[in-house]
């Protein structure tokens, strides 16, 4: 049946993305527990296996890149993850030319569009080989190209993701089921065939 490719959907200030953050464990539970890949995780060491297999997308992808050119941000991850660095940077440069960024891999972060800082960070998180993605308002900043690429590349993700998105459109392309939060609760979302919810 395929990996599940969740929904989570509210309004705004309903918390997804601190329950994105709490899932990677970049904010701790207020109560109950975190339990990622059959692992109750509570400590940051716990979360550090957690980290190697799950790639998160900031809302803003300024939070994200954090060298100074487009290739070294998108091998940061391969190199953490112990590949060496000439194989990272192939890696990287192997990323970027799949998401038709490959003119983009001299370029200084600093000197990037919204929307192509969004899709270079996207391009980091594939380069890791994630498992899993946490997506936290993918399409924000992205034109309309910029766009169908990365709904292209997160349609043929093979992993599963969780998608925290106020875009109805980009949640019916992708979401094969959908909740909803209010007041710290997880509710039910019915997705329509006209890409509406019902929450």
């Amino acid at each position: 049946q395929g990996a599940q490719k969740r929904g989570l959907a509210g309004a705004v200030g309903a918390e997804q993305t601190t329950l994105l953050r709490t899932l990677i464990g970049l904010e701790r539970p207020a109560a109950g527990t975190v339990r990622a890949f059959g692992t109750v995780c509570r400590t940051e060491p716990d979360f550090h296996p957690v980290r190697r297999r799950v790639g998160f997308l900031f809302q803003d992808p300024d939070d994200q890149l954090i060298c100074p050119t487009v290739v070294e941000d998108v091998a940061f991850a391969p190199l953490n993850h112990g590949v060496g660095r000439r194989a990272a940077l192939a890696t990287a440069r192997r990323v970027l030319d799949q998401l038709g960024l490959g003119s983009l891999a001299e370029r200084a972060v600093d000197r990037l569009s919204g929307g192509e800082k969004r899709l270079v960070a996207f391009a980091g998180l594939i380069a890791g080989v994630p498992e899993v993605l946490l997506l936290d308002e993918p399409t924000v900043a992205l034109d309309v190209r910029h766009q169908a690429t990365l709904v292209g590349q997160l349609v043929a993700f093979p992993g599963a993701m969780v998608i925290a998105t106020h875009d109805r459109s980009l949640m019916s392309q992708l979401a094969t089921r959908a909740v909803g939060l209010r007041e710290g609760r997880t509710v039910p979302v019915a997705l329509r065939a006209d890409g509406s919810m019902a929450i």
